[in-house]
């Protein structure tokens, strides 16, 4: 399985903000569409990631507020990404390395979507049902030996 499997079946909403862009503002942002990460693009290029590591590691340094912060102070600017192509058990592989929780999908620099560890566990889930219930079927129509 591919990670373009993932995206084929999760959908391609995407919600991305600019460097420049409040750190309340993207907190709100996230709370309204209730996702986890925030893809920070300038220039239609991939600059960095903001997800609720970002925000509690803010929160903590300052005493519980978010102040005036802008992402480009407190996005990770190096996000580990992967392409459509990348094998899931390789994006398992590295998001468990990593501790990442989202990951976004480059075809060359285009953005094409992010995927969360939640979205490779169902993704892995879902394949190892269906490949049990394939097994039990070809399990169940086993042929009889014949005895002579």
């Amino acid at each position: 399985m591919k990670v373009s499997d993932i995206l084929q079946i999760k959908g391609n909403t995407l919600y991305t903000v600019k460097p420049e862009t409040s750190l309340l503002l993207a907190v709100n942002i996230m709370a309204e569409h209730d996702i986890g990460s925030l893809v920070v693009m300038e220039y239609g290029d991939l600059v960095g990631m903001l997800t609720f590591r970002e925000i509690i590691k803010t929160l903590s340094a300052n005493g519980g507020n978010v102040g005036t912060t802008s992402l480009r102070k407190v996005m990770d600017d190096a996000p580990l990404t992967c392409t459509m192509e990348t094998d899931v058990n390789e994006v398992r592989r590295m998001m468990l390395e990593r501790h990442t929780r989202y990951l976004p999908v480059l075809d060359n620099r285009t953005l094409m979507g992010v995927i969360s560890f939640y979205d490779v566990a169902k993704a892995v889930v879902e394949e190892q049902s269906f490949e049990n219930r394939m097994l039990k079927a070809y399990i169940r129509d086993w042929p009889e030996e014949k005895t002579d």
